[in-house]
């Protein structure tokens, strides 16, 4: 069995990009100040780097899943000349009022609040989940984070590199 390690799950939008709602083209994501540089120092700690997104936006017929990969490939690339990367996306298209039926569920598992993204994580990737936690933006991603055992800590904005510097949470060895 591997050696565990901790996991820094990130919610996507308010997290690490602007909310500017359904974000699902490069042209319309901004990354959040600091957000690159914490993907790196978390990188550079050991730990792995997950997104968990909803991106409901699927469901309602607003951009295809296909757009999401487009994206979360685009995001990959920038990351990497910063030094940095994703290990994995997680995201959840379904909704309980999707318009296609593929994606209608009364109370999707993998959405938010529900812990369903990060447990499949959990499954499939050797992840210390005591040590864990997740950053998001809204109380649904701390209640998934909650529900699945994980450290929920609220960002409410500003630069995420310097927030989590402040509250004590970048990882030793992740220091510039």
């Amino acid at each position: 069995m591997p050696d565990l390690k901790p996991a820094l799950f990130l919610d996507r939008d308010g997290v690490l990009n602007e909310d500017r709602g359904y974000v699902s083209r490069w042209e319309d994501f901004h990354w959040i100040p600091g957000a690159r540089e914490t993907v790196a120092a978390f990188n550079r700690a050991g730990w792995l780097v997950i997104v968990v997104t909803n991106q409901s936006g699927v469901g309602r017929g607003y951009y295809t899943e296909d757009a999401v990969h487009e994206l979360h490939a685009r995001m990959q690339a920038d990351l990497g000349t910063a030094g940095a990367r994703i290990d994995a996306f997680y995201h959840a298209p379904q909704h309980p009022e999707a318009q296609a039926q593929a994606y209608r569920h009364p109370d999707p598992p993998l959405r938010k609040p529900n812990p369903g993204m990060i447990l499949q994580a959990l499954r499939d990737w050797p992840i210390d989940r005591g040590a864990s936690m997740l950053i998001g933006d809204k109380p649904s991603d701390l209640e998934a984070a909650l529900r699945a055992g994980v450290r929920g800590v609220l960002f409410e904005g500003g630069d995420l590199r310097a927030f989590l510097h402040d509250a004590r949470l970048l990882p030793s060895g992740g220091a510039d």
